[in-house]
């Protein structure tokens, strides 16, 4: 197994991701995983393209992860009628606006079928013989195959201030700091690309950090 390359949270923002994938694309080798930890929508005005992008990496690289976000199992809920408010007050109008703008009548959903089948597709978790992939984080002494998906996708707190051994470092995002959260159990990269900041992707096993986007935000967590 080659190298890991693991993204944080976009949230819409094409430009960015764009410009971190022309960064990464000499260092990735046939045999490296690309791995991204959700929250690809919402919050952002460039949703769909983001979504559409994505989709081309799966013939661009051999080896590609896609997890889900929070913001995935929202979209979800209001797909299906449940919790629209929850979903619109978090930054959905951004991504069905996204979506409305590209769509000319004759589909069922506003969103794309095969859009659909990628958020229906997303993984809860990824696991490698050194690190586990998740979008939010862990709960302590709970195995990883028994982990509540509530917990993977939504836990903050309880998870960032831990300092437990899960066995192996856990890498996620969901939480925006200003620079990497590096901690002996955990490093966590998203980098609030949406809100000003940059978008992070980390080199693993090397903890290798490559940013992209004006790193100009006044949020500090």
């Amino acid at each position: 197994m080659g190298n890991i390359f693991a993204v944080g949270d976009i949230h819409g923002a094409l430009d960015n991701l764009i410009a971190l994938l022309d960064q990464i694309d000499e260092e990735i080798t046939p045999e490296d995983t690309l791995v991204f930890l959700g929250d690809y929508i919402d919050r952002g005005s460039q949703v769909y393209d983001v979504v559409e992008y994505l989709l081309g990496l799966k013939e661009r690289y051999g080896h590609v992860v896609f997890l889900k976000g929070n913001h995935e199992e929202m979209l979800g809920q209001y797909l299906v009628g449940l919790d629209k408010y929850t979903y619109l007050v978090n930054g959905g109008e951004h991504t069905l606006e996204s979506y409305l703008s590209r769509n000319h009548g004759g589909q069922q959903s506003i969103i794309p079928p095969e859009h659909l089948n990628f958020f229906s597709s997303l993984a809860l978790y990824y696991e490698t013989e050194e690190f586990i992939f998740v979008h939010a984080g862990l709960r302590e002494k709970v195995p990883l195959h028994e982990q509540k998906s509530a917990d993977l996708l939504w836990i903050r707190d309880k998870f960032i201030h831990s300092t437990y051994d899960f066995g192996k470092r856990v890498v996620f995002g969901h939480t925006p700091f200003k620079e990497p959260l590096i901690m002996p159990n955990k490093i966590g990269i998203d980098t609030g690309s949406v809100y000003g900041n940059k978008l992070t992707c980390v080199k693993l096993p090397q903890l290798q950090f490559f940013h992209a986007g004006p790193g100009k935000a006044d949020f500090l967590f």
